[in-house]
């Protein structure tokens, strides 16, 4: 299937590594041009080196979509490379795992601004083009903790929550205008994220990460965590033509691992 992206532009977040790389890796076979952005340099431009090898045009952007001014390069440097954005995913690493009590005042602004603030920050920047051109696709990689909230990553649970109620209201504001916004939660997927909240719940649990991977292929009724390029083969068909009359969903992608009926 031609999902219709050749040519388009795409802004993915955090696309250096883990599950904004493999979102950029499907976008870019697709035929989009990139705009590709991490706080790690190095990683960043091995990953715009391999995804040139697609034939597409990437632009790596070094920054920190936790502050505004690290959202203002990127966007910049999008603007100054393609002059516009068809296609935004937004993206962040997950905040620390633990229980309320663990983390401070400040480790919850720290959480707000990176997993909220960062995608207000990013739709504000590049919604005003999609109006004009009356075509655009907004992409949010939230969390199966969203509709069913995960032990001890209360602030994943809560941040996240606040990015679908965001998106949900955005996609009737923006449906007139040809835009379509859409969630998509992954699951247990392996990313060097999962090893580190393994090691985690490992600690709290006094058992091995051993078997906290076991425990989480015993509760995913396919057996065994997701792999990056089934999220990101999502996100490319939302960001489609064909996915046009598709707005306002928060879709898994996590095995069946959600037990709820909507």
């Amino acid at each position: 299937m031609d999902l219709g992206l050749k040519g388009k532009v795409a802004l993915a977040a955090a696309s250096s590594e883990g599950l904004g790389r493999a979102v950029a890796e499907a976008l870019a076979v697709e035929g989009a041009d990139l705009v590709i952005c991490s706080r790690r340099e190095e990683p960043l431009e091995r990953a715009r080196r391999e995804l040139e090898l697609h034939g597409v045009r990437v632009r790596a952007i070094p920054a920190n979509l936790t502050e505004p001014e690290g959202v203002k390069k990127v966007v910049g440097g999008a603007m100054e490379a393609f002059g516009r954005v068809d296609v935004l995913v937004t993206n962040t690493g997950g905040p620390p795992a633990g229980p309320f009590e663990d983390h401070a005042p400040e480790v919850w602004d720290l959480a707000v601004r990176q997993n909220l603030f960062s995608v207000l920050n990013l739709v504000r920047a590049v919604l005003p083009g999609m109006r004009e051109r009356k075509w655009g696709r907004i992409i949010n990689i939230t969390s199966i903790a969203v509709k069913q909230p995960s032990d001890n990553l209360i602030l994943s649970n809560s941040v996240r929550a606040a990015v679908t109620g965001f998106a949900r209201t955005l996609a009737t504001e923006t449906a007139g205008d040809g835009i379509t916004v859409n969630n998509v939660m992954p699951g247990f997927t392996r990313t060097d994220r999962l090893t580190e909240l393994a090691e985690k719940r490992a600690q709290i649990k006094g058992c091995t990460p051993d078997d906290i991977w076991d425990l989480w292929h015993r509760e995913i009724p396919m057996g065994r965590v997701g792999d990056p390029r089934e999220m990101a083969s999502l996100v490319a068909y939302l960001a489609s033509e064909q996915a046009s009359y598709v707005t306002a969903q928060s879709i898994a992608v996590d095995g069946g691992w959600i037990r709820s009926l909507l």
